[in-house]
Formats: C-alpha cells, sequence, structure tokens
C-alpha cells in the first residue's frame, strides 16, 4: 500500500466518523468493479422491477454499474417501491 492510498483511507474514515455523508454513494460509472458483470442479486431485482414496469432488459448484458443505474431509473418510476 502506498503513501497516498493510506491517506485516501484516513480521509475517508475521519469523513465517516465526522457524519460526512457527501461520500456514502459513488457513482456507478466509477467503480472499481462496475465493469464486472451484473451480480445474479441486481440481475434477478433488475428482472421483478422491470417486468413490473412493463420493459425488457437485456439482464445478461449488463455490466454492474449499468445494472445499478437501470435498477435506481426503475425504482424512481416504480409506485410500488418508494425510498424512506
Amino acid at each position: 500500500m502506498d503513501d497516498n492510498t493510506t491517506q485516501n483511507d484516513q480521509q475517508d474514515n475521519q469523513s465517516a466518523a465526522s457524519g460526512d455523508q457527501s461520500n456514502t454513494q459513488k457513482d456507478p460509472s466509477k467503480w472499481v468493479t462496475g465493469d464486472e458483470p451484473a451480480t445474479g442479486a441486481q440481475k434477478s431485482y433488475l428482472e421483478t422491477l422491470a417486468n413490473e414496469a412493463g420493459e425488457d432488459i437485456p439482464l445478461d448484458e449488463l455490466n454492474k454499474a449499468d445494472a445499478s443505474k437501470k435498477i435506481d431509473e426503475l425504482r424512481d418510476e416504480s409506485d410500488r417501491v418508494q425510498d424512506q
């Protein structure tokens, strides 16, 4: 681990400890693993949301970042799923 990584980790820990929530949700396109295939859980949830919305989504073509964005989009449009 280099000095920059250690410094970034310390800053992240300090932000979390101080209650700073500005860094709690990262843009999915900036995820380190965002280019990996969507997880089984993402695909399952997307399938449910897509069926309810009447959409056809190519689940096997989505990566983690795209799946997350689509989940957010469908959740925002859903009458059943509401943020708390």
